[in-house]
C-alpha cells in the first residue's frame, strides 16, 4: 500500500509567496485605479483627485468614447486586422529569411546578412522614408504602410540565433539525406521547434502593431483606415480643443462644457479601451512567451 508524503511549505517559500504577492498586488494597483477613475466623475477627480474611492461614480467618460460607436468598430477592425495580417505576414518572413541566415550552405548567405544589416545601422530618417513610402511605393493612404513597415531585422536575428543554438546541422542533414528538400525541412523539422520563439517574436510584434498610431498619422487619411489608437488620440485631442475653445470664447459658459467633457476619467477609458484586448489575449500566449525566453538560455 503506497503512502502519500504532505509536502511542507518551507518557510523560505513561503516568504517568498509573500513576497511575490505584494508585488503581483503593487503592479496590479494602478490598472485597478485606471479602471475606477474612467468611471468615475471630473468633478469628483477635481475635488478629490486619482481615487480608489471617489466622491461621485459615473458613466459620462465611457459615455462620450462611445458615442463616437461606427467609427470606433470600424477602427477596431482595421486595427485588429493589421496586427493578425502584420503579425502573420511578418512571421512567415522573418522566419523564412532567419532559417536561409541559418543555413551554413546557403550561398548568399553574406550578401543577406549585409543587406539586413544595412537599415539597423543606417537610416534615411523620417521624410526620405515618407517620400519613398507615397511617391516611389504609392503607399499613402493604404493599410499596407501599417503592416510593412513592421517586420524588424532584430526580430529575425533572434529567430536567427535560436535556430543555430536549438537545432543541431546534423538534424537538417539527416533529414536532407532522407529527401527532404528545404522547404519540407523547414516546416516538419524547424518550425515545430521554432514555437516558442516564434510565438514570442508574434507577441511582441502584435503589440507593436496594435499600439502603432505614429505611421497612421503620417501616411492615413481616410476615416475607413483610421486605426483605433489615432482615433482614440483624435477623441482626446478634440476634448482639449473645445476646453481651450471655451476658455477663448465669450459665448459659450466654461464650467458648464467643463463639466460635461470627461477630460480626465476620459483618458483613463481610452487607454482601457486600448489595452482590454491585449490583456484579454496576453495569458494565452504566455506559456510560449516564457519559453521562447528561457528555453535558449537552457539548451545554450
Amino acid at each position: 500500500m503506497r503512502t502519500t508524503r504532505k509536502k511542507h511549505i518551507t518557510f523560505a517559500q513561503l516568504v517568498l509567496g509573500l513576497l511575490l504577492g505584494v508585488y503581483a498586488f503593487v503592479c496590479l494597483m494602478p490598472l485597478v485605479l485606471c479602471v475606477i477613475v474612467s468611471f468615475s466623475s471630473d468633478a469628483s477627480i477635481q475635488s478629490k483627485g486619482f481615487s480608489f474611492f471617489p466622491e461621485e461614480w459615473s458613466l459620462q467618460a465611457w459615455t462620450y468614447v462611445g458615442s463616437f460607436g461606427n467609427q470606433l468598430l470600424t477602427s477596431y477592425g482595421v486595427t485588429i486586422f493589421i496586427t493578425v495580417v502584420g503579425t502573420i505576414f511578418g512571421l512567415i518572413v522573418m522566419g523564412t529569411f532567419a532559417y536561409a541566415l541559418s543555413r551554413q550552405q546557403f550561398q548568399l548567405r553574406k550578401a543577406f546578412s549585409i543587406v539586413m544589416l544595412i537599415p539597423m545601422l543606417f537610416s534615411g530618417g523620417m521624410l526620405a522614408g515618407y517620400l519613398v513610402n507615397t511617391q516611389l511605393y504609392h503607399l499613402k493612404d493604404s493599410i499596407w504602410v501599417l503592416i510593412l513597415p513592421g517586420i524588424s531585422t532584430m526580430y529575425i536575428i533572434i529567430l536567427r540565433t535560436y535556430i543555430q543554438m536549438n537545432i543541431p546541422d546534423s538534424l537538417m542533414e539527416s533529414a536532407k539525406i532522407d529527401g527532404a528538400g528545404e522547404i519540407r525541412t523547414f516546416a516538419q523539422i524547424v518550425l515545430p521547434t521554432m514555437v516558442p520563439a516564434m510565438a514570442s517574436v508574434g507577441f511582441m510584434l502584435a503589440v507593436g502593431y496594435w499600439n502603432d498610431w505614429n505611421r497612421a498619422f503620417l501616411y492615413i487619411t481616410s476615416a475607413s483606415k483610421t486605426p483605433l489608437q489615432l482615433l482614440l488620440i483624435r477623441i482626446e485631442k478634440n476634448i482639449e480643443f473645445l476646453l481651450q475653445e471655451a476658455t477663448m470664447s465669450s459665448g459659450l459658459d466654461y464650467t458648464e462644457l467643463k463639466a460635461s467633457l470627461p477630460e480626465e476619467s476620459g483618458r483613463m477609458a481610452i487607454m482601457l479601451t486600448v489595452l482590454g484586448p491585449i490583456l484579454i489575449a496576453y495569458p494565452f500566449f504566455q506559456k510560449y512567451f516564457i519559453q521562447g525566453l528561457t528555453v535558449g538560455s537552457v539548451k545554450g
